[in-house]
This record gives structure tokens, C-alpha cells and sequence, in this order.
């Protein structure tokens, strides 16, 4: 979780200031399932991403 928090605020807190509430909400639901669970490659996951470990499972 820790590391999980610590790229979320890098990657998308820390490069802007968003105007609203709901772009806020926006961008975090973009971030965490488009980019963090998408494309980012994970140890556990052979340094594949999830929907590349998916597909290659399946």
C-alpha cells in the first residue's frame, strides 16, 4: 500500500493542482485503473503488466 500511495502522489498529486472535487475524482479513477493497473508491471506478476499477465494466462 505504502508503495502504492508513494507513485499515486509522484505520478498525479504531486504534477498539478486540479480545479474540483470531481476532477480530482476523475483523475484518481483514471490513474489507479487505466495506468496503475493496466500498464505498470509488477514484481509478483513476472515484471509484466496485469492485463498482459492476464491475456498470457488465459
Amino acid at each position: 500500500m505504502e508503495s502504492f500511495f508513494s507513485r499515486l502522489k509522484v505520478e498525479l498529486v504531486y504534477a498539478g493542482t486540479p480545479e474540483s472535487e470531481e476532477q480530482t475524482k476523475s483523475e484518481v479513477f483514471e490513474y489507479i485503473e487505466v495506468s496503475y493497473y493496466g500498464v505498470r508491471r509488477h514484481s509478483a506478476l513476472g515484471y509484466m503488466g496485469p492485463v498482459e499477465y492476464v491475456s498470457k494466462c488465459t
